[in-house]
Order: structure tokens, then sequence, then C-alpha cells
């Protein structure tokens, strides 16, 4: 993974989001304050602006400061959250290069995520989403499979996480003081989330 590879990821992230960001709204409407896509559409629109400013090197100073600004720019939880996903994907990547290292600086996203969050698989957050991705890369890593074929299986993992979470009772954020009435809805989190592991497929395969 190269610099390239990281600033391509995050622009094409930028772009999903952008195309996706009523559905996000609407989906976050339902089990919290309606503002999820216009959020992450505000803070993945700076990110892509800060690395336009001047390019960075390496693929962790890229992560590093797509990080700083979704922190800074992310309301809510999702800026935090996916903030630290970068964070610390980027200490992870730095001297890494091929699937295998991407896997492992994924699962260090994922944990950090975890940590700042305290959310468990099953907590219908973005964790559902993730946890599934870095599992299926892990997998195709352990077996052998390319990069095309890892990215792939993190994909369907990633959405089939995604959709797991719509019967679920939310334990975290804003969907939790719904109790019962949050089940039936998909997360707004894992989908976003489930969107940024397809933006890694399309812009590093």
């Amino acid at each position: 993974m190269s610099a390239v590879d990281a600033g391509a990821w995050v622009r094409d992230f930028a772009t999903l989001v952008d195309e996706n960001v009523a559905e996000l709204t609407a989906l976050d409407a339902a089990i919290g304050d309606a503002d999820h896509g216009t959020n992450m559409q505000r803070g993945m629109a700076a990110a892509v602006a800060a690395l336009d400013d001047s390019a960075p090197g390496t693929p962790g100073e890229v992560c590093r400061r797509t990080a700083m600004v979704l922190i800074r720019t992310v309301g809510g939880a999702s800026g935090p959250l996916f903030g630290t996903f970068f964070l610390r994907f980027s200490d992870a990547i730095d001297s890494g290069s091929d699937i295998a290292d991407f896997a492992r600086a994924f699962r260090a996203g994922l944990d950090g995520v975890i940590a700042r969050g305290k959310a468990e698989p099953g907590d219908k957050t973005m964790v559902d989403a993730l946890g599934p991705a870095a599992d299926a890369l892990d997998e195709q890593v352990a077996d052998g499979g390319s990069a095309p074929e890892a990215l792939d299986a993190a994909v369907a993992a990633a959405e089939a996480g995604r959709d797991a979470t719509t019967p679920l009772v939310a334990c975290k954020g804003r969907a939790s003081y719904l109790g019962e009435r949050s089940a039936g809805h998909q997360d707004p989190g894992a989908t976003s989330a489930a969107l940024l592991v397809r933006s890694a497929r399309r812009a590093l395969r």
C-alpha cells in the first residue's frame, strides 16, 4: 500500500459517502439524530481537501491526516470512531506493503474502534460491519488468498454484518435510548463502515 493507494481509498470513501448521504441520513433519522450522513459527508470532504493541500509521503501519513480531520470535523460519535480507526490503521501500516500488512492494520483499526466505543459484536454498531471484514481478511491471508480475493471477501462480510444489524436491539449510542424500538432498522454506522470496506476494494484491487 503506497501513499497514492491510501489517498485513493480516502477519496473513494468520500465519493461513496457523498453518493449515499441520503440513505445514511434516513437510516439515522429512524434511530438517531438524522445527521450521520451529513456529518460524514462534511468530514470526508474536509479530509480530501486536507490531502489536496499537500500530498503526504507515506500511507501512514495519509491515514493519520484523515484521522485528525475526522476527529475535528465530524460531530457525534462518528468522528472519534472513524478517526480512531484511521489513526490506529496509520500506526500499523507505515512499513507494510502487501495484503497481510493491510489486514493487520485493518485489525488494529478495528481494535481501536472497540477500545474507544466499548462496543462488542451484536451491539448494533459499526463494529458489526468492521469485525466480519477483519475476520475475512485474516482468513484469506491465512489461506494464501490474493489481495483481490481478500478484499472481495471483506466486502461481502462487511455487508452481511451491516444487514444483520437490522433485527438487533441497539446497545450503544443514541439508538440504545429507543430500546426494543431500535429493532427493525439497519444501523447507519455499520452502513457507513461497510462503505469504508467497499471503497478499500475499489481503490486497492
